[in-house]
């Protein structure tokens, strides 16, 4: 669809992003240092004068700031090193679950950050983003026979979650011989739950782990290490967003206490790896980035003294945080209604792209930033998606065939009118990298940018789906299957 010439970006690899014409004339000098919602409002101009985002064939397309990227993955890597004792390095893993793109993938590799995989076909995407073995981890609650065989083979870190996943593993490994990958054992040490309940995962009867404080369990954890020289890790995850950083840190204490108990108890030093799974919440209110890793970092550091003296290797598992600020969903406005005197405007953009949002939307709010027909912001506080001087109270719906696919409910906004743009903001994790083929509508394309003294350049991370792709997808190689199997019968 786009024809873009090959150039140069900001980190001075060529070839990794492209531009065109138009996109030269879209920002001035000066356009590097702007801030985060200003690149924003540059891109979103430059996607509507490309045609990234059209009337009829592309009416929305996903927008990825890499430089946001970038600074967060900076951000992190300054964080840790802040309090780790000096010369013990912190092995950074992306959750790839947060957004599952191999060029993501590709791009946080060469900022120094792993994945951390939960499926075959995660740790097929980054094992195609190229990500070494050794900066990978595989956890899932529902690991095959054959991903832990494949993980072992490939020499892939992996934290088992239950009794009967280590008796598997007892199985694969040789006795009396070395684990061929660094192997651990996941525990909740059950310290409640945050905000959101279906993202705390140390709850009393939470799915994952070990549960540390059911009769006898912390006792069988201890007798577990002991029999399996092999075991070297522990983890845990105690949850992400809605949950205080404060419990967060708690988790991180409990781990640790229990690694000292078992060190001890075997006499040795045979944990030597604390994996601390879970991310920092993300602030959707506002473009201010809160909390940071470095607080968190901190935070960690005054709860858990030990935790960084050196004794131990450190393993983290961030996802929603690195990425959520860099993403901006771009949906064109179809139709401008009312119904009982509240304003609608029908996007498309609803549950098929924002599915956390439209069915559990107190949990899940995002700010809408209203563009007009040209991409210019629209009056009112674009950054925050509220209401100035014009402002009308609206739904922004999307179009999904059910009454509920709103993305914003009674919202203060510019009026939005057809031929507008409604850009969703925070969704660089877990929006539109992860769709929901609701009415079969198809995945929107994903644009990577910068934005730089020249204008804004945009590199294609994913095409747009295919109305053939579709129905490929959906069998249509074996259109007459059942007839014929009627027919056979």
């Amino acid at each position: 669809m786009h024809d873009f010439s090959s150039t140069a970006d900001d980190t001075g690899k060529p070839g990794e992003t492209g531009s065109t014409g138009a996109a030269r004339e879209t920002a001035g000098p000066g356009a590097r240092g702007e801030t985060l919602g200003a690149r924003r409002d540059l891109a979103v101009r430059a996607a509507v004068e490309q045609g990234l985002v059209t009337g009829d064939g592309q009416p929305i397309a996903a927008l990825l700031d890499i430089r946001a990227i970038r600074e967060a993955a900076a951000a992190l890597r300054t964080a840790f090193e802040g309090v780790a004792a000096p010369g013990r390095p912190v092995l950074h893993t992306f959750a790839v679950k947060a957004a599952s793109l191999v060029p993501v993938l590709r791009l946080l590799d060469g900022e120094g950050i792993g994945c951390e995989v939960a499926s075959p076909g995660e740790l097929a995407l980054a094992r195609a983003a190229g990500v070494p073995a050794a900066h990978t981890v595989l956890d899932s609650p529902a690991k095959t026979v054959g991903e832990l065989r494949e993980a072992l083979g490939l020499g892939i870190a992996l934290n088992a979650d239950n009794p009967e996943e280590l008796a598997r593993l007892d199985e694969l490994i040789t006795p009396g011989g070395p684990a061929p990958s660094p192997l651990g054992l996941r525990i909740n040490p059950q310290i409640g739950e945050g905000s959101i309940g279906a993202m705390s995962t140390a709850t009393a009867t939470s799915k994952f782990g070990v549960a540390l404080g059911d009769p006898g369990a912390r006792e069988w954890v201890v007798r577990a290490y002991r029999e399996r020289p092999w075991l070297t890790r522990l983890h845990s995850h105690v949850g992400s967003q809605g949950m205080p950083l404060k419990l967060m840190a708690q988790g991180a204490l409990a781990t640790y206490e229990l690694a000292e108990e078992i060190n001890s108890a075997v006499g040795r030093r045979q944990i030597d790896t604390l994996d601390l799974g879970g991310g920092l919440p993300v602030n959707f209110g506002s473009d201010e980035i809160t909390p940071t890793f470095e607080e968190y970092a901190r935070l960690l550091a005054d709860t858990v003294p030990g935790l960084f003296d050196g004794r131990y290797g450190i393993v983290t598992e961030f996802g929603r945080s690195l990425l959520a600020k860099a993403g901006t969903v771009l949906a064109r406005v179809e139709y401008a209604k009312s119904a009982g005197g509240r304003h609608i405007a029908v996007t498309h953009a609803g549950a098929q792209i924002a599915v956390r949002t439209v069915f559990t939307p107190e949990a899940w709010p995002l700010r809408v930033a209203a563009y007009d027909a040209q991409g210019a912001p629209k009056g009112g506080d674009t950054a925050h998606g509220a209401g100035g001087a014009g402002a009308v109270e609206q739904d922004v719906a999307g179009p999904c065939c059910f009454a509920g696919d709103l993305v914003a409910r009674g919202r203060l906004l510019p009026r939005l009118e057809a031929g507008d743009y409604a850009a969703l903001l925070d969704t660089g994790a877990y929006y539109f990298s992860n769709p929901f083929g609701y009415n079969s509508l198809p995945r929107p394309g994903i644009y990577g940018f910068t934005a730089g003294g020249d204008g804004v350049r945009f590199t294609t991370v994913r095409e747009p789906q295919s109305l053939e792709e579709i129905v490929a997808d959906s069998g249509g190689a074996h259109r007459d299957a059942l007839r014929e199997a009627l027919r056979d019968a």
